[in-house]
């Protein structure tokens, strides 16, 4: 660098971001979210399930696990992208955008494919663009948000993340009237919801000056756990989280057909209804949670117990399920699920931040930490599916799923530098 001065797009933020910030922010996250859930939760299942009704659990799982491969590629390399990012719109923007248009566009293309390899390359094309988005989108909470505002803002960028799920199946079920629209619908809907942020909102661009060198870009993905043990212990609690809910959702769909028999016990009704009701059941217990929990940690300065607690919490559904899989037990463990998820997801998020080893590389790192999202997807499959198949079933795999979430709950504790 050829001067000291610290620019604004690398100081640390001290002013508090108004409603209008969040606000728009926040429907940005809906519509990356919409993206990634209403594929995931129904489109992705009910094409392949037409595909390949002979062996829907193992090609689903190929699916899902190569495409969170993609994203493990995308988000962190989209990240330092940014982080180099030198355009008069700032770092962020214009990799929100891209992100936006090249996702919602490899959903159209998806919504035309009809053999199982086709829809694994649409939705690793999806995982590429979206990543992208979400990789300038998360960097933009350290980039603007000072530390004691980052749990409440978090809780309220969380928000979207539960609603994107209510909202993607609602419309792929309810407005949507095929797969083939579904998916037309939700790649139009992603670049709408992201232009009101990228248009409207500041980015302070980053001096040419101040620029990361490309000197040693790929040796930068490497951060070392004994320069930054912090990190590492927020990556792992966050990788074994994420594994157990990977591994506890997948099959969701499924297990109300196959274990609940919901089919069986409402005639005349599909188990993508039941699916939908779940989820705005846990959507409600996340959003009165998460924000809640933020506000809670900003005040109280204490992210490790709130973390701990909402391992803690999502582990009892994860029991429920394995021995009561009955309708009305899944519907009382949608609740607690939510609970738990609703206090992960804001606390967590604040927690991570507060970890990161430099400013100038924070998409990058964010990056490297959302392969701890995305690496569980491509992990859980290789975990779930024997399980399933032939190792215990649901109630072994529902087991394994509260273990992970306990074991990541206890790790958090190793992270020193955050109360």
């Amino acid at each position: 660098m050829t001067t000291t001065h610290q620019p604004t797009a690398l100081a640390e933020p001290v002013n508090r971001v108004g409603p209008r910030w969040i606000a728009f922010i926040s429907l940005a996250n809906l519509g990356l979210w919409m993206g990634y859930f209403g594929p995931l939760q129904v489109l992705l299942p009910d094409q392949i399930a037409d595909i390949a009704p002979g062996g829907k659990e193992a090609a689903l799982a190929w699916v899902t696990g190569v495409g969170a491969a993609a994203a493990m590629i995308f988000n962190p390399i989209a990240g330092a992208l940014s982080d180099r990012t030198v355009s008069r719109r700032g770092r962020r923007h214009p990799w929100t955008l891209i992100g936006a248009l090249a996702g919602g566009g490899a959903l159209i293309f998806l919504a035309f494919q009809g053999n199982v390899v086709a829809v694994a390359i649409g939705w690793c094309l999806v995982q590429a663009g979206l990543n992208a988005m979400q990789a300038s989108l998360s960097a933009g909470v350290p980039d603007h948000v000072p530390v004691r505002q980052r749990g409440e803002v978090s809780g309220l960028i969380g928000i979207p993340q539960s609603l994107g799920i209510v909202l993607g199946v609602v419309l792929v079920t309810m407005v949507a009237t095929t797969t083939k629209s579904g998916y037309l619908l939700i790649g139009a809907l992603v670049p709408l919801c992201a232009l009101p942020f990228v248009l409207t909102t500041p980015d302070p661009p980053l001096p040419v000056e101040h620029r990361p060198s490309l000197a040693g870009f790929w040796r930068r993905f490497w951060i070392s756990p004994r320069r930054h043990p912090d990190f590492a212990w927020a990556w792992l609690t966050r990788f074994l989280m994420q594994l157990g809910n990977a591994i506890a959702v997948l099959y969701l769909l499924y297990f109300l057909t196959d274990a609940v028999g919901y089919e069986r016990l409402f005639p005349g009704k599909k188990a993508s209804d039941g699916l939908l009701i779940l989820i705005i059941i846990y959507t409600v217990a996340v959003i009165l949670t998460t924000v809640l929990a933020g506000v809670i940690s900003d005040r109280l300065n204490r992210r490790k117990a709130l973390v701990t607690v909402s391992g803690i919490i999502s582990a009892v559904p994860a029991a429920m399920l394995a021995f009561w899989p009955t309708w009305p037990v899944v519907q009382v463990g949608a609740i607690i699920m939510g609970v738990g998820y609703g206090i992960y997801l804001s606390v967590d998020n604040a927690l991570v931040t507060q970890v990161l080893p430099a400013a100038v590389g924070r998409a990058k790192d964010l990056g490297v930490i959302n392969i701890a999202n995305s690496g569980p997807q491509v992990l859980g499959p290789v975990i779930a599916g024997p399980i399933v198949a032939g190792l215990g079933g649901y109630p072994v795999l529902y087991v394994v799923a509260g273990a992970l979430s306990i074991l990541g709950a206890v790790l958090v504790w190793r992270i020193r530098t955050v109360p």
